[in-house]
């Protein structure tokens, strides 16, 4: 304690080791006051829903941030608007904080993992000042001259010699060029040569202008030596000048004329072929060309001087022209167009046509039909190919044809017998190119697919820039290597480069290394640089940012990760540990919301909050020391020492003896495998993370049986053959994507017994008297809603350069509704009340509503009993929204032949919650159903009747199937990752 010499009174010191919060009464938080030690790894854990995010991120981070903003100038905040302080009396010892969470996944299509890292970013430059070009054309190395190295040159070839400098003013092109040459011999030039003949340069002059002309200037003749090296040097800077970069070195004793005929022909025949190339081939009888650009010697194709933005492809300067960077193109899928070929025409055999309808484009197809004598009731397959091409693409030949773009709307189309026909596939390529609107681009795209662009093969980038390559290998190519394989490849790269290379690339390898190591010390190694930022999982995507911090090398910061262990399996997990504890040894706080347990007890401060969810958590049950925790009475460290456990199942499900059976899976990293799904089982496929099992389940599996249950056109990863799709009539994937992307979407509204509640508001007899329909208490409809937030309940602030801030509306106060609306109450409560009421709570609010409570009883079942009814779904993690999903399933009626996909459901679970799921999937599977869920939770791989396990590293190491059975078995196997950890699990159960 320090006295204070004033008054004598004690003041309590600020720890300067300690973040220390007072006060935090955030959501479910119990005013509840902590001390965070500083610069060590701290672990926040405890059941799903008491408070562990909200003392997290919305107390800690929500201050951190706020602070941030206040740093801001008083010009610069009243665009930013004021940001509300957290519920907490007062936090100090707060750092600068940063947040890595899961739900930032960028959906852009040219971000990538190289881009997102900046990988890729060092990968340019270094190939921008230490690539070697090469000619596309003959695959030889280009060569680029400086001045002195051409004066050099000159003096070594030609010493003593009389020579003529030679400028190309025009190569390979028709015109009487008469202003040009004017305008050289006014500038005091005196000859040119045209065509390989050296002529005087004469008032009037000019060729003709129906031929293809070469064109030179002769800048200056001399001998060369050493008395004119001076002159020699002048007068190649004027020629490269005046030559654009190229010129030509003629010696001037052979006979001119006949020289350069040969040259002329060989030039012309050349430059038809290439049109605006910048270079010149060297010429027969001694005459040599030298050009300051890159050039190949053979065919005098030239590049421009690289720079990194020639290898970025999302720079005009090296994206590829056709695709635009993007790597994919759409294209017509006839498949879809003609889906049926015994239909005929006015059946809908032409799909995006449908059926004989009043339509424009149906009234121009029967005009069309009608002129050149085709069918419409007759089956297409019995039509000529001339008369489906006629009606596919408007000309015989079935030629797809550029659109001009047309000014019209849709709705404005008026039909014109005289105006010509483009075709079916041609007015859905216009039509998906110059939508009108989304929903007619949308629909066109139905009849679309993506597929690699032709011109760059998926590579992104323009033809040149493909050919700059650095021991051997493109840019292109090095993007496409997994980070393992690409790490190794930079391994000793300075013993196969030049020694001019490796002193220009010293610091740029340096960067690149230290990189990629931090990606694979996040367990990363089977990504590319190249893979879509879209396409990761959330954990993915955090770890990548993650390993981006850890590059950046800053200290002092408070980072706070939400689980950044999803998706990783158990044998990288000592790997994140590790690169979490250097971003501690750097100097910072580093703060981890998670519920893996390696993590908990590598931690050097652990945090539990409970006890229970929601309104019964909130406070700090225990801290310290993860050993000292372990002796303690918590929920957390009962499941931590084994005190309490999930239990194994005494008997495996034998299923119904029926197979769904998948051959020859050839999608991304698989390897031709086939695996074979019992049906009526309780299904987890496991593997290393990248080993394969998204592929072959969410890309290959799922989009078969989608198509078979309900003609869903998304198309599967390349297969052989499926067996047994009869025995399945529905198929429901869970995935962990946000129920909705704004703040009015909610669990009420997206398991649809919003509509009852609201119903049930207008069958009050107060509701009746005002006339007022379920519509009235829609936050969607205008007569009900709040009009400051059009029934948001948070008005948005667009930060421009920063994410978007969501703020309370001030005049509802958050309540979404008019006064008017909330003076309609039922059983006490307004429809805003119930809308804040935690799922628990409405739970016991609607016991008397049968068809309302069946629902809200689901959500609580899956351990959703801490949420409201109204919470945003922007604030939901990927698990709490797959569980949310997973309620609205549970409350339909099942068929008994219903096959349920789940990618790892365990995410944000603690041990409890996954012991409240486990009961959830087996009575689906008990009710004949089949559960498959992709899954590296030990607790749940334990207890699955099959398994099948992927691997046996990830990226190209794996897509093999390694083992299909019961996890007792599976332990045997000596190959398997998994097989080592399940063995321990197993052991310690028995």
């Amino acid at each position: 304690m320090l006295k204070n010499e004033d008054n004598g009174s004690m003041k309590e010191p600020v720890d300067q080791d300690m973040i220390e919060v007072f006060g935090a009464r955030v959501h479910n938080l119990k005013n509840i006051d902590i001390r965070i030690p500083k610069n060590k790894l701290v672990v926040i854990t405890g059941i799903s829903g008491s408070g562990k995010s909200s003392l997290a991120f919305d107390t800690i981070y929500a201050e951190g941030q706020r602070r941030y903003m206040e740093t801001f100038g008083a010009y610069a905040r009243q665009f930013v608007g004021e940001m509300e302080r957290p519920d907490v009396d007062k936090i100090t010892g707060l750092s600068p904080v940063i947040s890595i969470e899961q739900k930032t996944t960028n959906k852009n299509p040219r971000s990538t993992v190289g881009t997102v890292t900046e990988v890729y970013d060092f990968l340019r430059l270094l190939f921008a000042r230490a690539g070697e070009a090469y000619s596309y054309n003959t695959g030889k190395k280009m060569v680029k001259w400086s001045e002195e190295e051409i004066v050099e040159n000159i003096f070594r070839k030609f010493r003593d010699k009389k020579i003529s400098l030679l400028a190309p003013l025009v190569r390979g092109r028709k015109g009487h060029y008469r202003e040009l040459f004017e305008e050289v011999r006014k500038k005091g030039f005196l000859k040119v040569r045209v065509d390989g003949e050296i002529k005087d340069l004469v008032p009037k002059m000019q060729v003709d202008r129906y031929k293809i002309h070469d064109i030179e200037l002769v800048v200056d003749r001399l001998q060369v030596t050493n008395d004119l090296k001076a002159r020699l040097s002048q007068s190649v800077q004027q020629t490269l000048k005046l030559g654009k970069d190229l010129m030509f070195v003629a010696p001037s004793k052979s006979p001119m004329k006949e020289e350069t005929s040969a040259k002329s022909s060989k030039k012309k025949e050349f430059f038809e072929a290439e049109g605006s190339s910048k270079a010149m081939p060297e010429a027969g009888f001694g005459e040599v060309s030298y050009s300051r650009q890159l050039m190949c010697e053979d065919t005098g194709i030239s590049y421009e001087e690289p720079s990194p933005n020639s290898f970025s492809f999302n720079s005009p300067y090296g994206a590829c022209p056709v695709c635009k960077g993007l790597g994919t193109m759409f294209h017509i899928n006839m498949e879809t167009v003609i889906p049926d070929w015994d239909l005929s025409i006015t059946e809908g055999g032409i799909a995006p046509l449908g059926e004989e309808r009043e339509a424009y484009v149906y009234r121009q197809v029967q005009e069309i039909a009608k002129k050149n004598k085709i069918s419409l009731q007759k089956p297409l397959k019995e039509l000529p190919k001339k008369s489906l091409n006629i009606l596919l693409f408007g000309n015989e030949e079935g030629n797809e044809v550029e659109i001009a773009p047309i000014d019209i709307g849709v709705e404005n189309m008026q039909f014109d017998p005289q105006s010509p026909f483009e075709g079916i596939v041609n007015m859905l390529k216009r039509w998906f190119d110059n939508g009108y609107s989304e929903g007619l681009r949308d629909w066109a795209e139905g009849y679309m697919e993506l597929k690699p662009c032709e011109t760059c093969g998926g590579a992104r980038l323009k033809k040149e820039s493909l050919w700059f390559k650095i021991v051997g290998r493109n840019i292109s190519e090095l993007s496409n290597m997994n980070l393992d394989n690409l790490a190794a490849w930079f391994d000793g790269i300075e013993l196969r480069i030049s020694d001019k290379q490796k002193m220009i690339a010293k610091d740029v390898l340096k960067e690149i290394r230290e990189r990629l190591q931090f990606l694979l010390d996040v367990g990363l190694s089977y990504l590319s640089l190249n893979r879509p930022s879209k396409t990761l999982s959330g954990g993915e995507s955090q770890r990548i940012r993650l390993a981006t911090q850890i590059g950046s090398q800053l200290q002092g910061i408070t980072y706070i990760l939400d689980e950044p262990s999803i998706g990783l399996h158990q044998r990288d997990n000592h790997r994140l540990i590790e690169a979490l504890k250097n971003l501690r040894d750097i100097g910072n706080s580093v703060l981890v919301v998670e519920h893996d347990k390696d993590i908990m007890l590598s931690a050097d401060h652990l945090i539990d909050i409970g006890p229970r969810a929601g309104y019964h958590g909130g406070k700090v049950v225990a801290q310290g020391f993860p050993s000292a925790l372990l002796k303690l009475d918590t929920l957390t460290s009962c499941y931590l020492d084994g005190r309490l456990k999930i239990a194994i199942p005494k008997e495996r499900r034998m299923g119904n003896g029926k197979f769904l059976e998948l051959k020859g899976a050839r999608g991304n990293n698989l390897r031709n495998i086939d695996a074979k799904f019992p049906l009526g089982e309780f299904i987890v496929i496991t593997g290393v993370s990248g080993s394969g099992k998204s592929t072959l389940i969410n890309e290959t599996l799922y989009p078969l049986l989608a198509k078979h249950a309900y003609g869903s056109r998304g198309a599967a990863l390349e297969y052989k053959s499926i067996k047994g799709l009869e025995h399945i009539d529905k198929v429901i994937e869970i995935d962990q994507s946000p129920i909705g992307r704004t703040p009015r979407s909610n669990p009420a509204t997206y398991c649809g017994f919003f509509t009852d509640i609201r119903t049930l508001f207008a069958s009050v007899p107060e509701s009746k008297i005002r006339g007022y329909t379920a519509g009235r208490f829609s936050f969607n409809v205008k007569s009900g809603r709040c009009d400051v937030c059009e029934g948001g309940g948070m008005r948005v602030i667009e930060m421009n350069f920063l994410p978007d801030v969501y703020v309370h509306c001030e005049k509802c106060n958050g309540k979404r509704y008019n006064r008017e609306t909330l003076e309609i109450r039922y059983k006490g409560k307004s429809i805003a009340d119930v809308l804040e009421m935690t799922v628990e709570e409405a739970v016991q609010f609607f016991q008397q509503v049968p068809y309302i409570y069946r629902k809200i009883k689901v959500l609580d079942e899956v351990g959703l009993g801490y949420i409201t009814l109204g919470q945003s779904a922007v604030t939901l993690s990927g698990g709490e929204a797959q569980r949310v999903k997973l309620s609205t399933e549970l409350s339909k009626r099942d068929t008994g032949k219903t096959f349920y996909i789940l990618d790892e459901p365990t995410t944000g679970l603690h041990f409890e919650d996954i012991q409240h799921l486990l009961d959830v999937l087996n009575k689906l599977v008990d009710r004949g159903n089949t559960v498959l869920v992709i899954e590296h939770n030990m607790d749940v791989i334990k207890v699955a009747d099959h398994l099948i396990d992927l691997g046996p590293e990830g990226g190209d190491g794996g897509g093999r199937v390694l083992f299909e059975g019961t996890p007792e078995d599976l332990i045997k196997n000596k190959e398997s990752y998994t097989a080592e950890f399940l063995r321990t699990v197993l052991l310690h159960a028995n």
